[in-house]
């Protein structure tokens, strides 16, 4: 479903994203016809805010003339993996304190007994009240107003500074914990009160009242931080509001993000595949595996049909299930900065223990003293020591690989070159794992899709990936290092709902099917309509959560419009459970667990062909030559051209060997690789046979 609205998007757009290890940042001036400014800045881990406005700073823009800037920030995914979190009592139904202890049957161990778990809140911040509604929504027993408001005083006295209510069957009835809400807030000393009906309206009270707890505890810090942002640019001139990426894709006013924090867990990477699912659109591949290695991590996803795979249960860690609409992003531990060492067995391992962005990897020169992935691509000649960014003290490419002689080769028997290629090796398998993790593991065939590679350290593993996993090609983009930037820059405004059903759908009421989906889109369009930005249209589309009768497990099925008949829900679940698991089983019935609606704003279409300025390009791939290195291949060296990619003219055609040098990033093609250029200046590379 779609709605025609005007734009009053800004002419000038700048997109910032805020890694690990440094801070990205690409703007677009409209005004002067698409011109691209990007930048890129350590990260400043101690306030990121001083590393957005350094950034803006570097591109040489006057901040009051931007538009519009939209920002990805790992503000609050930092804060649950570190556990740096505000304190926050629960408040929930009498008997139920331990919910979001007990979890799940599972163990943080598969195959061990043994594991450590820490609850969000603490056991004596979680406080019981006596009410109870069914989960018809009948009520069985009333609140006590009285012990709201005595639980409320207790956990103001013990120092917390967020609050979460959470009754067992909200969702079915959330007359409970609005007015247990009502009463919190007649003392709670801000505003940072979580209803969890407010935030996830569906069953299972394990991952709704963890969510709701993820996001009490985050919002306060989401806050703080916003706050610091938003008096750091106005200092500077830049007196509008800005957008926040949010995990499932889409953006949000900064002045609303803080009601439903938990929801920007996850907005870095999400926003580098929605740039993905873009620029892969333009170029002509929309079935993509992403694949985006920065410095700490590297993160993959799935992309069918130019739609980024969006899952309602993601876990950031074990027991921790933040049960909201995020970009299915499978993360593993092995980046530019991931540690190589040699365990007490003598095998070697990589990652996923990081050097970070202080000291970060010995060729930074920042002190850091233990072998990397980026410094193995140093030493093997893949990477150009004059190149590198934000280096203090240049260390030179000998001594690094008398590092990898001493910490790796002493007790493998390899020498510093053949210990940096087993390193390089090990983080290839490492990642390639992850990508068979989103692709095979989930009955999909990698012949199909295209490798999308992007993040620093993305095009330097790609071909290699690629060629281990069968993908047959791989797409590079302009800018791959900043292209999580880029995502805030082309991503829409979005809102997620859902509503829990669970019945049968044999005897599920169809009226009210449609009336749930259809106040699902009244919501959020009303809520695009509070935003600074307008789009120039409304999408809506509709999904269904649903199961066979007796199972637990879900499947996500697509729903073609609001109005949709029992006799149809069965065929598409149907449907769904075959190409999922090649299994039929018309003889068991269909459950309709929950209702799901996603109300996006679209914003005006983004050129990407001046993202890699046009004027710059060589008139022959000659004019782009750089010079020629010994560049390391599989265990062999091989003289290598390195190519400005800036340079490389639009229908450049180049056979690997071969290097692609940009500020950004570095592009490695293998011997056999063939690549060539596209209108947006994309690198298509055809990946060779072994």
């Amino acid at each position: 479903m779609v709605e025609n609205y005007s734009s009053n998007a800004g002419s000038v757009v700048a997109g910032i994203d805020v890694g690990g290890t440094f801070t990205d940042l690409l703007m677009i001036d409209g005004r002067s016809g698409g011109r691209v400014h990007i930048a890129k800045t350590p990260t400043t881990v101690h306030n990121q805010a001083f590393g957005v406005v350094s950034a803006l700073a570097d591109t040489g823009f006057p901040i009051p003339e931007i538009d519009l800037i939209v920002h990805g920030t790992t503000t609050t995914t930092n804060a649950v993996l570190e556990r740096r979190l505000a304190r926050t009592g629960m408040i929930t139904t009498r008997g139920f304190r331990d919910v979001i202890e007990l979890g799940r049957r599972t163990r943080p161990q598969a195959y061990g007994m043994t594991g450590v778990f820490v609850p969000v809140i603490p056991r004596d911040l979680r406080l019981e009240v006596s009410e109870r509604v069914e989960a018809s929504g009948a009520v069985r027993i009333p609140l006590d107003e009285a012990e709201m408001r005595e639980a409320v005083r207790r956990l103001i006295e013990a120092g917390c500074e967020s609050l979460v209510i959470h009754f067992l069957h909200a969702y079915a009835n959330p007359e409970h914990e609005k007015r247990a809400a009502e009463i919190a807030r007649e003392s709670w000393p801000n505003g940072y009160i979580t209803t969890g009906h407010a935030l996830l309206s569906e069953a299972r009270e394990f991952e709704r009242g963890v969510t709701a707890a993820v996001n009490a505890s985050v919002q306060p810090i989401l806050e703080r931080y916003v706050e610091r942002l938003r008096t750091e640019l106005e200092a500077r001139g830049y007196g509008r509001d800005f957008l926040i990426m949010n995990g499932n894709g889409g953006m949000i006013s900064a002045r609303f993000v803080t009601r439903e924090s938990a929801k920007t867990v996850m907005s870095g990477p999400a926003s580098g595949v929605i740039a993905a699912a873009y620029t892969g659109k333009r170029a002509g591949y929309e079935n993509l595996v992403t694949y985006d290695m920065g410095g700490t991590s590297t993160d993959v996803a799935l992309i069918q049909n130019a739609e980024p795979a969006v899952s309602n249960e993601t876990e950031i860690e074990y027991a921790m299930p933040i049960h909201v609409p995020m970009v299915a992003v499978h993360t593993v531990g092995a980046g530019g900065g991931s540690i190589a060492r040699v365990d007490a067995s003598g095998l070697i391992q990589v990652g996923p223990e990081s050097a970070g962005a202080n000291p970060g990897p010995i060729c930074y020169g920042r002190g850091g003293t233990e072998p990397t992935i980026t410094d193995a691509n140093l030493v093997l000649g893949r990477l150009d020591p004059k190149k590198l960014l934000a280096v203090e003290n240049p260390v030179t490419v000998e001594h690094v690989r008398a590092i990898f002689a001493d910490k790796i080769g002493r007790a493998t028997g390899l020498d510093g070159v053949a210990a940096a290629g087993a390193v390089l090796r090990l983080g290839n398998m490492k990642m390639a794992g992850a990508i068979r993790m989103v692709s095979v593991a989930r009955g999909h065939d990698p012949r199909d899709f295209a490798l999308f590679a992007f993040g620093g350290a993305g095009p330097l593993h790609a071909t290699a990936l690629a060629r281990e996993l069968g993908l047959p090609k791989v797409l590079v983009p302009a800018r791959p290092g900043i292209t999580n930037a880029l995502g805030c820059v082309v991503a829409d405004l979005r809102h997620d709902f859902v509503n829990t059903v669970n019945q049968p759908v044999a005897s599920v009421d169809e009226a009210r099917i449609a009336e749930i989906l259809e106040r699902h889109r009244e919501e959020g369009a009303a809520l695009i309509a509070k935003e600074a930005v307008k789009p120039e249209s409304i999408r809506v589309t509709h999904s269904a959560d649903m199961q066979f009768v007796g199972q637990t497990h879900i499947l996500n099925v697509p729903l073609p419009s609001a109005q949709v008949d029992r006799a149809t829900l069965q065929s598409l679940f149907e449907k769904a459970y075959f190409a999922r698991f090649k299994v039929e089983l018309p003889e068991i019935r269909a459950n309709l667990v929950n209702l799901n609606t996603s109300v996006t704003g679209v914003r005006p279409a983004v050129d990407l062909s001046r993202l890699i300025d046009p004027a710059g390009r060589a008139a022959t791939l000659e004019g782009a030559l750089r010079e020629t290195r010994p560049v390391w291949y599989d265990g062999a060296w091989h003289d290598t051209p390195v190519y400005a990619r800036e340079k490389l003219p639009l229908d450049a055609e180049i056979e690997g060997p071969a290097i692609l040098e940009q500020m950004d990033a570095t592009t490695v093609l293998e011997p056999g690789d063939k690549a060539r250029s596209d209108a947006d200046g994309n690198i298509v590379i055809e990946v060779g046979k072994l």
